[in-house]
């Protein structure tokens, strides 16, 4: 279901057959994503390499679950400018952040609020232009937890533009 919001959202913003810069790994969602897109994979570590980008006018960013995995997301959106479309998982009270001790790639370094995800964008320059909020009832599961995730907002996705 959320894969199903996220290129609806996408395409409401972003016109067929644009060219994207997609942060992150390939996906089952950035498979998706090609049928509507020329994507451009880049999926080297941003906290290192976010300078490799080379910036062009009118450059189209993907960045969707990766901005948390990184250190320092501010340099990144400091050096680039253009449309960006991405979501982050929401802070939420009942649950720590996600930790993978096996890969330290694979944590969150930042699970955000709202307002400070709005803040990171607005003082690195972005402009948010439209944005939702959704639940996470993906799978149907039993407990607390799933309950709780039913009821409270989990993502925040943005379409931002930055001159």
């Amino acid at each position: 279901m959320r894969h199903r919001k996220t290129i609806k959202f996408l395409r409401k913003h972003i016109p067929d057959g644009s060219r994207i810069i997609d942060l992150g790994d390939r996906s089952v969602l950035s498979d998706k994503m090609n049928y509507y897109y020329s994507i451009i994979r880049f999926n080297h570590d941003l906290d290192y390499h976010y300078a490799e980008i080379i910036p062009k006018s009118n450059s189209i960013f993907t960045s969707f679950q990766v901005f948390e995995h990184l250190f320092a997301p501010f340099n990144f959106l400091n050096a680039e400018s253009g449309k960006l479309v991405c979501s982050v998982p929401l802070k939420v009270w009942f649950s720590n952040a996600y930790w993978n001790e096996s890969d330290k790639r694979d944590c969150h370094y930042h699970e955000f609020e709202i307002k400070q995800f709005n803040a990171l964008l607005e003082r690195t320059g972005w402009e948010i232009q439209d944005y939702e909020i959704w639940r996470t009832p993906d799978k149907l599961r039993f407990g607390i937890r799933p309950l709780l995730r039913f009821i409270f907002p989990s993502f925040y996705i943005v379409y931002a533009t930055k001159k």
